[in-house]
This record gives C-alpha cells, structure tokens and sequence, in this order.
C-alpha cells in the first residue's frame, strides 16, 4: 500500500458539471456485466486535476454503477476489494444512506478493471493505505443521492404528481398527499431513460438524519463465509482447465540450467506437462495435489545470475546474504547525516553542542505477510482473443497494465476478476517476482488450456515480499525540566518505495519514515531522515507500512527520555501535548479506558508480576493510543491486556472499526512478540508456519476498545490500529524486566529480569 502524505490531499472533491446520460446503458451494461432492465446509474466523480487535463474523458466521468433487481435487493460495483476489512458493508452503508435503501438488501461485487472505477480523491484506485472509505465518502454519498433523485423523477411520472411532493423511504418513492408509493425495483425500467443530474443539484443528507451511517450493521460477506458459499481465488473453476505448481529457483535471479529427471516426471501419475519458466519450473496436472507432488519431486541444477536485473524493482539475491549481516551493515550506516524528512529547529547543532546527550539504536525486522490464502491465478483465454484472468489483487488498474504489457493484448480485451482476498495485508500489489499470474498466463498460452496455478506455503515463503529492515539511530538532550530539547533519529533502510519506483537520491522515502516523522509531540528542535541503504531481498508493503516498525522506535525511544529526565511515560506525553486537545483528549482516553495509569511493576490479583506500557501513533489520518498489560511466564511474553483508544475523526460502521482494531492488535502482538523473516546464504530459514510462528488464538489477550468521534478529517481505519500496540509492548517489557529493549520480535530477547 503505497504511503500517502494526507498533507498533499485535497480537502473536497471536484465534481464534473458535466452530466452523464444512461442512454449510454448498453455499454455500461456489457462493461460492467450488469443484467439488462435493470437501473444502472453512471456518475462523474473525482479526479486529479493533472489527470483531468491531460484527459478529459478519463477521470472526469468515472461510473460507478448501481443495479436495482426487480425484487428491490441493490447490486453496487465497488471500486474496492473485500479482503476482510468490511469495506463491501461500507460501501453499501455509504451509498444506501443517500440512495435510501436498506444497506442489508446490498450485493456488493468487485468492480472491474478501468478508469471509470477511480472514485478517490487522490485519483488512485487501489485497496490499500486505509484510504477507501476516507477518500471516496463525498464521491460514493453522491452517487446515492443521484440515485435517488433519477427515481424520484421516475417516481413523478409513474404516479403523476409533481417531483417535489415525493419524498423516499427505504427502498420506495412516496407520495405522502395519497398515501402512494411505488418500489424502487419497480422503477428500474423507467429510471433507466432518466438522464443522470447535474452533481451540484443534490443535497447531501445532515448527518443528523443519517439512518445507517455511523451505525453498526452486520457484515453482507459473513453469511456466505460462514457457510462456505464465499468464492476466492483459490476456489474458482472453468471447464476444462488444468493444474499447475512451480518449484522456484531458491534464490532470485538464477534460472533452470537443466532437468535431471525430465523424463521420469513426465510419466508421473496425472501429469500433462512440464514447463522451464523464469527461475522456476512448473508441472502441469489434471489434479493440482499431482502437480504439487510432480514438482516436488523435480531436479534441477540452477545457473546463477550473470548480470544485474534491467528492471530496477527487481533483485538478484547474493548467496552469502544474511539479516543478521544485513542488520550490522544497516547499524554501520546510522552514523550518516542522511535525507531529511522533516525538520524545526536546528536539532544536529544543538545535540552537537549538548554535554548531556541520550544515544540509542534500535532495530526493526523483516516479517512475511503470511496471509492465510497462498497466492493463486486462473488464466483463460478465449476464442475471441481475450483474456480471463481470475487473481487476488489490490490493484486492478495497475495488474490489467502489466498483463496487457505481458500478452501484447488491449486493456479491452483482459478482464480482470477480483474475488474475495483471503487476507491481504499488502501482499497483493505489483510485485515484481512476488505474483503467480505471469506464469499462469505463460502456461496457459504453452498448453492451449485454462491454467489455474497455486503457489504451496513454501513457495510463497521463499517468493514474498519482506516489509524493509531498518537500524535507526536516536539522540535526544533535555532542558532543565527534563523535556526533550532535542531529538534527532536517522534510519539506515530502504523503504518500500525506494525498492519499487526507484530511489531518488537526496529524498527521504516517506515509507521508511513515516511514524518518526509526523509526530504531534512538541519538541522545539527536531529531524528526522533516511540512509538509504539498499537491500537484497525484495521489499514491499506491509500493514501500516512504515508506521508498523517507526512508532515502535520513536514512542520507545520516548520511554527512554521520560526515564532519563525523571518523568513518568504518560506525564510526558501529556506534557508535550499539552497545545494539541484532541491528542490529549485521545491519551487521556485510553488511560481511562483501561482503569487508571499504573506503570507497574505491580502484582495482579492472580500473583502475577506485571507492568503496563504506554504509546500512540498517527497512522493514515487517525490517531490511536494504547495501553499494554504484560507479565513474564516461563521466560516468554505474556501480553494480559490491550487497551486501544482511536479517533478517525468520523466513523460509517463503529463495528467494523472494533474488528479491525482487534484485527490490528492481534497482527502487532504476533510481530513484537515473534514473526521474524530470517535469512542464511541467501534464504528464507522458515519456509511454512512451523518454521515462522504467528499470533495462536490462546495468545491473543482481552481487548477493549474506545472509539472517539472528534468530527476532525475523516482517517482510516483498516491499519491505524496497528503501530501503537508493539511499542506498547515493549515499553511495559522493558519496564517489568528492569533494562530497554531496542529490538523486535522479543522472542529474540532474554526476558529474565
């Protein structure tokens, strides 16, 4: 998920006075795949305005497309793809509070590919960066109301009153004078020869009269998840298709020198054929259990890279490379003034000069994605020279531009399906190496056949992307009332950024910064930046991106001058948010939330020896603020408690923001306390869950959360709260145990006090 600074955001959202006529429908039908009869509605909607200049006709009239069946249930094109985060339910909520339509009668579908699907304000179209809700709220509001005012107008005609006496209820046009109504469903028909309003001619409900926004609601995919209904990528079938697995070369950049027993699996039970790819070799199957076996039982002699790769994005992993070597390298690098991210004051000559200077070295490490659906494709081609391609993904747009790159075929004739994501946490965006579908589509093209191809636990292990490793040096010096005066932190890293697009010499990849930088803490002379230091293996984005591993450093590093200058954690940060109401609000919160501040050590009720642990972040718009209780058992981390605190400024479904906070807390405990990506003579050292330890159920502590709706600018949800829990952590640890802790995952760590 590509980091956003919310500062370069626009605050509103630009609508085209252009209206959209649905004479159009045939089209938008057949694009869309919508059924004939029914009431689609097309919208312009925003777009950048560099976008809009270079072309007019693309992003300043983006459909979004609504469906209203006979029987009344509302089918909505979501430009977002569900992945467990709840964004169908919030779409549905979203559109049916304008549209006036109960969001339980929503089906909800991944859009397909296409620049009529760009409905953020930032005018990107992936899933990802918590931006879904927050930057199309205005866009997708719109949409309903427009909605709503063409079948008030179908309404006038059907029931021969005067528009202005029709008001809606839910899912119905009224006319109050005769006590008439007429479904929505009922409409349809008629609806669809209504020529789309101009945008500025609907009024958006007061958020007084919302009816489901704001409100919990239960989730539409649960059902069909519940009773096995709900299709993945993983589940898709075509008729006459065929199995594939790979065996990947185990380090990137070498390539099939030659097959020892070529002959011997290809007279292997169900086996079709066998295929030399790309650093890889794939077996072809009736049943993908004796692809799977096939290829297991493949031997091969690897040739080593003889070149660099061309594509920048792309990396040759050396045979000697190791974390541990890489982190002493990084750890070697923070002595360097680097790129500066953000700055006030004149921190460096004040630390310089100061006799008294805090000096610390934290590091942060590599983590697997490790979601629970391995990656997968399902490739067909058609007779008529299209494409069929079935993918998990968060970015449509961006794989239907690297497919057509691949194929030679027109973006026209590739459709891109998205089913549900089997979880996601960024590990579904163009990567280079990282995604299945390229070999799929080559297999598919060798055989003549539909390839559906799945990647084995061990084959993603060795092929994902690592979230970036970084050793970040900390200086602070204090004034004579024990307050930062100033503070300095460099990271040595690469950020995700850096490794995808390409690193701009001089610049700070705000990826591999953030969370160190935009801090609201009040500190009269600071920097922060980056060493860029590149790394072998390939990187990507992980939930929260840099917020994930930097507000472990900067709220622990906090700790560190809280106890340096004499004054407890939490006084400190209240101190230094003395200016800031909302954030003093939100810390005050969550102290509330969890009973009182009690640093500890103390001893709980059941005999246990524990202490708490304070920090907070400000991830993607929100603000967050937690509170950890934690003991020691057998030498190992017991986490009792979290208590999180958030402020999203404002809020559609309160549920699904408890889920996701839950959903956070349980992914930033598994990384404190033990996911590690560990690398020997350049390879993974865990290649399936036994080797790479995730969050069990019995480890997940009592949550309780604290939801605060402040009316500030609407933030995300999906990720936020995550990067307040490791810290958290840590500085309750490191306070039970008596000496700081600077590293993740703490399994690492000798916890005896």
């Amino acid at each position: 998920m590509n980091s956003i600074d919310d500062k370069q955001l626009p605050d509103t959202e630009e609508f085209s006075e252009q209206p959209v006529n649905v004479s159009r429908r045939k089209f938008l039908l057949s694009s869309a795949g919508l059924t004939a009869g029914a009431f689609v509605l097309g919208v312009g909607l925003p777009a950048g305005n560099a976008r809009a200049a270079a072309d007019k006709t693309r992003g300043t009239k983006v459909p979004a497309f609504l469906e209203i069946l006979p029987d009344n249930r509302v089918r909505l094109q979501s430009s977002f793809v569900e992945g467990g985060q709840g964004i169908f339910t919030a779409m549905a909520q979203i559109v049916g509070e304008e549209l006036d339509a109960d969001p339980s009668t929503f089906l909800v579908e991944a859009a397909p590919a296409g620049a009529d699907y760009v409905v953020m304000s930032n005018g990107m179209r992936i899933t990802g960066g918590s931006m879904s809700v927050r930057m199309s709220y205005t866009t997708m509001r719109r949409l309903g109301a427009l909605a709503r005012k063409m079948l008030l107008e179908a309404g006038a005609v059907a029931l021969n009153v005067p528009v202005k006496e029709l008001t809606t209820e839910p899912g119905k046009v009224v006319h109050s004078k005769t006590g008439r109504s007429v479904a929505y469903g009922k409409l349809a028909s008629a609806a669809l020869d209504m020529p789309v309003p101009d945008p500025d001619s609907v009024t958006l409900r007061d958020k007084k009269d919302f009816r489901w926004i704001g409100k919990g609601m239960d989730r539409l995919d649960v059902y069909d998840k519940s009773t096995g209904k709900a299709e993945y990528s993983i589940d898709v079938k075509v008729d006459g298709m065929l199995h594939a697995a790979v065996q990947h070369a185990p380090r990137l950049g070498m390539t099939v020198k030659r097959i020892r027993n070529l002959e011997q699996v290809q007279n292997m039970s169900g086996v079709h054929s066998v295929h030399e790819l790309e650093g890889a070799v794939a077996v072809v199957a009736e049943r993908w259990w004796h692809a799977k076996r096939a290829v297991e039982g493949v031997l091969v002699d690897w040739a080593e890279a003889t070149s660099e790769p061309e594509n920048p994005a792309m990396r040759h992993m050396p045979a000697d490379y190791s974390t541990d070597g890489h982190a002493e390298l990084l750890t070697s690098k923070t002595t360097a003034k680097g790129a500066e991210a953000e700055a006030n004051g004149d921190a460096r000559s004040v630390l310089d000069a100061a006799e008294d200077v805090l000096h610390a070295t934290y590091h942060t490490q590599h983590v697997h994605h490790a979601q629970l659906e391995p990656p997968s494709a399902l490739a067909k081609f058609n007779d008529d020279g299209s494409l069929d391609i079935w993918m998990p993904n968060q970015a449509q747009d961006g794989f239907t531009g690297l497919i057509a790159k691949q194929t030679g075929l027109p973006k026209e004739k590739i459709n891109l399906h998205s089913p549900l994501l089997g979880g996601f946490f960024g590990r579904h965006f163009t990567y280079t190496a990282g995604s299945p579908y390229p070999q799929a589509i080559e297999l598919a093209q060798k055989t003549g056949r539909p390839i559906k191809l799945i990647w084995s636990r061990e084959e993603e292990f060795l092929r994902d992307t690592m979230r970036p490793m970084a050793a970040v040096k900390l200086r602070a010096t204090l004034d004579a009332n024990g307050l930062p005066k100033a503070l300095e932190a460099v990271s040595a890293t690469e950020g995700p950024n850096d490794a995808l697009y390409g690193h701009q010499e001089g610049k700070a990849d705000n990826g591999a910064v953030e969370g160190l930088s935009g801090k609201s803490y009040k500190i009269e002379n600071m920097r922060i930046a980056q060493e860029y230091v590149k790394n072998p293996a390939m990187q990507g984005y992980w939930r929260s991106v840099g917020h994930s591993m930097n507000d472990f450093v900067y709220e622990c590093f906090l700790d560190e001058v809280a106890d340096k200058g004499g004054i407890d954690p939490y006084q400190l940060r209240l101190q230094l948010l003395s200016d800031n109401e909302r954030l003093t609000n939100l810390l005050n919160a969550v102290v509330d939330l969890s009973g009182g501040w009690k640093r500890g050590p103390f001893t709980a009720e059941d005999g246990s020896r524990r202490a708490r642990g304070i920090a907070m972040a400000s991830p993607f718009g929100s603000e967050t603020a937690s509170v950890a209780e934690v003991s020691i058992e057998n030498g190992e981390v017991r986490v009792h408690n979290i208590w999180q605190a958030m402020d999203p400024g404002s809020i559609v479904n309160p549920a699904i923001i408890e889920a996701q906070i839950n959903s956070s807390v349980s992914l930033g405990l598994s990384e404190v306390l033990m996911e590690e990506t560990v690398y020997k003579n350049g390879e993974p050292t865990a290649r399936n869950y036994d080797m790479y330890p995730i969050l069990r159920p019995d480890q997940m502590p009592d949550v309780k959360v604290k939801i605060i709706e402040s009316g500030a600018k609407m933030g995300g949800v999906g990720e936020p709260g995550l990067p307040s829990v490791p810290p958290a952590v840590v500085n309750a640890v490191s306070q039970l145990i008596g000496k700081r802790i600077r590293s993740m995952p703490l399994s690492r760590h000798n916890l005896s006090a």
